[in-house]
C-alpha cells in the first residue's frame, strides 16, 4: 500500500513537456509580421522619394504661322480673314514609370471665344522620356468674324489680332497607387494682320498633382 501511495505521487507531481510547436508558430508569426511591416516600409520610403510622383511639363518649342489669307473691303466694310497656326510641342515625364494621358484638344481662342481647335488623342509616355507633338490650329473664320471685336482690332493703327493657344493634358501616374496629373500651357500671340507675320508670343505653363 505504502508503495502504491509513493507511486501515485510520483505520478501526480510530474510536469507535462513544454509545448515548443506553439511557440514556434508564435515566432513564425512574429517574423512574418515583421518582414511584412520592413517591406511595407520600404515601399513607402521608395514611394516617398525615389518613385515620387514628379509633374509633367509642357513646352512650346515654337509657333509659327503657317498660311493666312487677308482681304478688306472696305466699300462693305466686311473683312476676309483665314488663319493657320502650326504649333510644336513637346511633353516631358520626368517620373520613373509612365504617364498616361486622356483625349483632349488644343484650343485657339480670341478675346475669350473659341475659333478653332485640334484634337489630341490619348496616349502614353515612357519613363524619363518626351513626346513630341505637332499640332495644327485653323481658324474657323465665320466665328471669328462673328466677333465685332475682329474689326476694330484689325482697322486699329496697329493692325494686330490676338490670339491665345491653350493645351490641358489629364492624365494618371502609377506609384504605387494612382496619382492624378494636370499640366496645361497657354500662349498669348499676336499676329501682325497687315504684314501678315507673327509679331510676338508669350507662353505661360502650369502644373497640378
Amino acid at each position: 500500500m505504502d508503495v502504491e501511495s509513493k507511486q501515485g505521487n510520483k505520478s501526480t507531481g510530474m510536469t507535462p513537456p513544454p509545448n515548443y510547436g506553439s511557440r514556434r508558430g508564435r515566432n513564425c508569426c512574429f517574423i512574418c509580421l515583421a518582414i511584412l511591416l520592413l517591406l511595407g516600409l520600404l515601399f513607402l520610403i521608395l514611394g516617398l522619394t525615389v518613385f515620387k510622383a514628379k509633374k509633367p511639363v509642357i513646352t512650346v518649342n515654337s509657333v509659327s504661322l503657317r498660311d493666312m489669307d487677308f482681304s478688306l473691303d472696305i466699300v462693305r466694310l466686311q473683312v476676309h480673314l483665314n488663319v493657320t497656326l502650326q504649333a510644336d510641342l513637346s511633353v516631358r515625364n520626368p517620373n520613373r514609370v509612365g504617364f498616361k494621358y486622356d483625349s483632349t484638344s488644343a484650343i485657339l481662342q480670341y478675346k475669350g471665344q473659341v475659333v478653332g481647335d485640334a484634337p489630341i488623342p490619348a496616349g502614353g509616355i515612357g519613363s524619363r522620356d518626351t513626346r513630341p507633338m505637332n499640332i495644327t490650329l485653323t481658324v474657323m473664320a465665320d466665328r471669328l468674324l462673328s466677333n465685332s471685336g475682329l474689326y476694330s482690332d484689325i482697322l486699329s493703327g496697329s493692325g494686330m489680332l490676338p490670339l491665345t493657344t491653350y493645351v490641358k493634358l489629364s492624365g494618371v501616374v502609377r506609384v504605387l497607387f494612382k496619382i492624378h496629373v494636370k499640366t496645361t500651357t497657354s500662349c498669348d500671340l499676336y499676329i501682325d494682320v497687315l504684314n501678315r507675320k507673327l509679331a510676338n508670343q508669350t507662353c505661360h505653363y502650369k502644373t497640378k498633382l
